[in-house]
């Protein structure tokens, strides 16, 4: 038995039935290990901002700091795209990884056997696509100093900066090194190191950190041919590892050779407790349709339950579900193709508790 609590924001569109299917999975799974959780529901995003004024209430942030984990399904949609830029919906996000501490976004990059053929890829390139990113978060030219745009000796010029410092690379390459040691125990480091000052300190503090972990193989490659091996290559990867720009173009590219993003999960880690949450966005024009696709949720929750509620046999159940049900021929809308069986998101839900274990 267990003591764990995690917080479930819905968010907005599709997120109230895509946390609603992911946690009966995770309520499933950990009955059939023994294992129990409690759990909250709190609001975030667009139906916080409806109901209390502000996307990221303090009662939502309380909850999220005393809890194990939390899910998220999302947030934003164009009825909020019209308030003051502080209240957006999206703010949210940031609102979070900030107050927990999150410093480091895992997103694995996985091609079930099933999806191989919808691939933009041929299925021989993507077949054995097992990829875990791991990009750093807090730091980088996104939270550098920013000069907006204005006319110098009269041309008008802007700037951003890009910063690093030593203990923010630390951090990030020992928990890619982590990573790895639970995989295939190879880390490639993405930079620009021919080019940018702060790349070649990554460099630098990357090959230190490493030296902590003689199990693992160090290697590194510049960003532009990183982008180019995903397409030519992708099953040559493990962990890679790299900065908040790097990372934020990279595995928004890597998503693509799923076939769908609806599949695909990600986990905020750092400081504080872990935030778990599909890639996609709230997708307003089909909330409420019940054909939204929940396994990119589910597969969050099977991350929340490895990384911060620490049961990996749940975790892996999970994931042996989602991946039987692929192969079993269910499908919802945005992955269906004739010949299969069109489910719902609840349905879909069903089949994956029905295979668990």
């Amino acid at each position: 038995m267990s003591n764990k609590h995690i917080v479930i924001i819905p968010g907005d569109g599709i997120g109230v039935e895509i946390t609603a299917a992911a946690l009966n999975v995770a309520k499933a799974a950990a009955d059939k290990c023994g294992f129990s959780f409690s759990y909250e529901i709190r609001q975030a995003g667009g139906a916080a901002l409806d109901k209390f004024g502000v996307p990221l209430p303090e009662a939502t942030i309380a909850a999220c700091r005393q809890a194990d984990g939390v899910l998220l399904g999302a947030v934003g949609g164009p009825e909020w795209d019209h308030v003051a830029p502080e209240l957006r919906a999206e703010k949210a996000i940031l609102g979070l990884r900030k107050e927990l501490g999150l410093y480091a976004n895992l997103r694995p990059i996985k091609v079930f056997p099933a999806l191989a053929g919808q691939s933009p890829l041929k299925p021989e390139l993507v077949s054995s696509v097992d990829i875990l990113i791991v990009r750093e978060l807090n730091g980088g030219i996104y939270y550098g100093d920013k000069k907006e745009a204005a006319i110098i000796d009269g041309v008008e010029k802007a700037s951003d900066t890009e910063v690093y410092s030593r203990p923010e690379i630390e951090r990030i390459v020992r928990m890619a090194c982590r990573a790895a040691a639970g995989r295939r125990g190879r880390v490639m480091s993405v930079d620009k190191a021919n080019v940018l000052a702060a790349s070649r300190l990554w460099r630098k503090v990357a090959v230190e950190v490493a030296q902590e972990f003689p199990q693992i193989e160090l290697t590194h490659m510049y960003v532009d041919n990183c982008a180019m091996q995903l397409v030519l290559n992708p099953g040559s990867f493990d962990v890679l590892v790299t900065s908040n720009l790097f990372g934020d173009i990279l595995s928004d590219e890597a998503a693509v050779l799923s076939g769908s993003i609806g599949l695909l999960p990600s986990a905020s880690l750092g400081d504080g407790t872990g935030l778990y949450e599909p890639i996609h966005g709230s997708a307003p024009d089909i909330a409420g349709k019940g054909i939204a696709n929940p396994l990119g949720t589910i597969l969050s929750a099977a991350m929340l339950f490895r990384y911060s509620l620490g049961n990996s046999q749940a975790a892996s159940m999970m994931e042996q579900a989602v991946e039987q049900v692929l192969a079993d021929g269910y499908r919802t809308q945005d992955i269906y193709q004739q010949a299969f069986t069109k489910v719902s998101t609840e349905a879909m839900g069903q089949q994956v508790i029905a295979r668990l274990g």
